[in-house]
């Protein structure tokens, strides 16, 4: 099913298309029910898009020129514009991951990372990981993030596929979030 799918860094022209994305699975127009096959709680805007893509953070994958799945990645001076993001900066100088002194300038927010539930499952969490990993390596030599503890399936795919080490947790306006490393220098095996 994904051998026929492109891997693309985000252009301006793809906007409604992610935005479209977007809304399938934002966790606020999702049941409880649906929020059990994994959601983003993040929504992003034109303006926010568009920075972001200036700034090619913005992986897709796409079937047939659908987008069926896009991944951000973004400097923390992009991210401080949300409050959970400040905060989970406060908490850098307490963490530790490999031989990394973990900063604003030698790591990048990873994520949301948003999968069409009809390719979930089906393998692209790597190859499209890989090709966001490729291109930001060059600026970034660790990727933090951080899920939402209710989201088990972004949680399982991040630990068990792309193999990603939880390194701490925190609470921030009545929810409880795991944060993650990766080191950018290992490919996806």
């Amino acid at each position: 099913m994904i051998e026929n799918i492109k891997l693309e860094v985000a252009k301006l022209s793809d906007i409604d298309d992610i935005l479209a994305l977007q809304e399938l699975y934002l966790a606020s127009n999702l049941s409880e029910e649906e929020k059990a096959g994994g959601f983003v709680t993040t929504p992003f805007s034109i303006p926010q898009l568009t920075e972001v893509i200036g700034q090619e953070g913005l992986f897709l994958a796409k079937d047939n020129n659908k987008i069926i799945a896009y991944i951000f990645a973004g400097g923390w001076d992009f991210f401080n514009q949300w409050p959970i993001f400040n905060y989970m900066t406060t908490l850098f100088p307490d963490l530790t991951f490999l031989d990394f002194d973990i900063t604003k300038t030698n790591s990048f927010q990873y994520g949301p990372i948003c999968i069409d539930k009809a390719y979930r499952g089906k393998g692209l969490i790597k190859p499209l990981f890989e090709f966001m990993r490729i291109h930001i390596v060059k600026r970034y030599p660790l990727a933090l993030t951080f899920i939402n503890k209710t989201n088990i399936p972004s949680t399982k795919a991040h630990t068990e596929k792309l193999k990603w080490i939880i390194i701490a947790d925190f609470q921030f306006n009545n929810n409880n979030y795991f944060i993650l490393a990766y080191d950018m220098n290992q490919p996806v095996s």
